[in-house]
């Protein structure tokens, strides 16, 4: 079994144990025999990435985990994922054009991907045992809000305590079904995997 590292970038505190998680799993299914290892996570604000020289300076810093690309996760919140990310993937070549830079926006935030696979997080981390979800998953601005809503235990949704364990059960086929960017996500890690012989 081959080793392959991925570098990751996230704006947010849940992010930092939460895209690990996925990005695991995600790789278990995509290239079972490669074992992926993600480090810690260079976590960042939005804006600190997306102005001028911001993405530049990131990857920098990044560069050295690198193995086998990079993966920049930003919430897309209101800006078009079809715009801003080809944006940066274009800076990103400009910048490293010797390392693989994924840059993926969640639409328009990361929970869109629980969203999206809600029946599979019925009774997990006090969400309501029923969940259906919603028509549009993408399109809800405070998923979070939405993820409160349907707790059952009386307490809100949490990034930073809920957000890694919803990451490691909510159904990844579902999520891609019904989430253009979970899709892009799968899609992209698949590409990067590709060129460790996955």
């Amino acid at each position: 079994m081959s080793l392959v590292t991925i570098a990751t970038v996230v704006e947010g505190h849940g992010e930092v144990a939460a895209l690990p998680v996925l990005l695991r799993r995600m790789a278990a299914e995509i290239a079972p025999t490669l074992w992926v290892e993600v480090p810690l996570p260079y976590r960042v604000g939005r804006q600190a990435v997306i102005r001028p020289g911001g993405l530049e300076r990131v990857l920098g810093a990044v560069a050295e985990q690198a193995g086998a690309g990079v993966v920049v996760l930003l919430d897309a919140d209101d800006d078009c994922p079809a715009t801003l990310g080809p944006e940066l993937a274009q800076r990103a070549r400009r910048a490293r054009p010797d390392l693989p830079v994924a840059p993926i926006l969640a639409n328009r935030e990361f929970e869109a991907w629980f969203l999206a696979a809600a029946p599979s997080l019925g009774g997990h981390r006090g969400l309501a045992a029923d969940l259906d979800r919603p028509a549009e998953a993408e399109r809800p601005r405070d998923c979070k809000g939405w993820l409160s809503a349907h707790r059952t235990d009386g307490r809100a949704y949490k990034p930073v305590s809920d957000q890694a364990a919803l990451a490691a059960v909510f159904d990844l086929s579902m999520a891609r079904a019904h989430s253009r960017s979970f899709d892009k996500l799968w899609r992209t890690l698949a590409e990067l995997l590709a060129g460790e012989g996955a």
